[in-house]
């Protein structure tokens, strides 16, 4: 098991946020991560879309934080409770990341509450996919 890997990934995640180095993504994510929208039934899929996502999704979020933290048992798995703000809608949400034993993020899924929060983040964000999509 991976364990120290995984513990060693989170530490670093929390810092990238904080330092707001997005470049620290790089090292985190495997190269066929999955990431789940709570915007769009098909997930992302690959390592250059799923960074895209991320590093925008921190640009949009504004009074960002993390709230609680559950780890698995197995500790291959961490959900992390948020909340944000986009313009002025408030939400709160949770990622759900799962890492492989180098303490990769393999699957990142997002779930968000309320509707009039997820729907400022998905008018947000559907624009800057849609730039991406086309540009690649």
């Amino acid at each position: 098991m991976g364990t120290g890997h995984i513990k060693k990934s989170i530490t670093r995640w929390h810092e990238m946020l904080e330092s707001r180095d997005m470049s620290i993504l790089n090292e985190l994510l495997a190269e066929e991560v999955v990431f789940r929208s709570p915007m769009a039934f098909t997930p992302y899929s690959g390592k250059q879309v799923v960074f895209f996502i991320l590093t925008n999704v921190i640009q949009v979020f504004e009074n960002f934080r993390y709230h609680r933290e559950f780890l698995s048992e197995d500790g291959n798995n961490v959900v992390l409770e948020f909340s944000a703000n986009v313009g002025d809608k408030k939400l709160k949400g949770i990622d759900m990341i799962q890492f492989n034993d180098e303490g990769k993020i393999i699957d990142f899924e997002v779930m968000i509450r309320p509707k009039s929060g997820l729907e400022a983040l998905a008018l947000e964000m559907g624009q800057r996919i849609l730039a991406f999509q086309a540009n690649t």
